[in-house]
């Protein structure tokens, strides 16, 4: 992550639209800033959501609500809670995630 070109500022997310991203299973509600070559999202899963793909993008990733299961290609699971995060390198290690009950993340990449 390179994070150049950015000026002080501050962003109120509820002032951002929402797009929606279908899943597998539920839906992703999106709010998404850029800044120069990184994105930042806000990202609420509804309940009963499963990511439509394994996803090879390096991230870092807060869970503020709920509970989200992250699955890694190799059979290792991780169940994130409010207040805990992962983070994960470009190319290294294919992911998805899904939740039972829904959940709200905070994601920069």
């Amino acid at each position: 992550m390179d994070m150049k070109n950015i000026p002080f500022g501050i962003t109120d997310w509820s002032q951002i639209a929402p797009t929606e991203h279908k899943g597998d299973t539920g839906i992703a509600t999106r709010r998404t800033r850029h800044f120069d070559s990184l994105r930042v999202r806000l990202v609420e899963y509804s309940p009963g959501y499963l990511a439509d793909q394994w996803c090879k993008k390096g991230h870092i990733l807060l869970c503020l609500e709920g509970e989200l299961h992250t699955e890694l290609a190799d059979g290792r699971e991780f169940v994130l809670t409010p207040g805990v995060s992962y983070q994960v390198a470009d190319d290294a290690e294919p992911h998805r995630s899904y939740t039972r009950t829904g959940a709200k993340l905070f994601i920069v990449d």
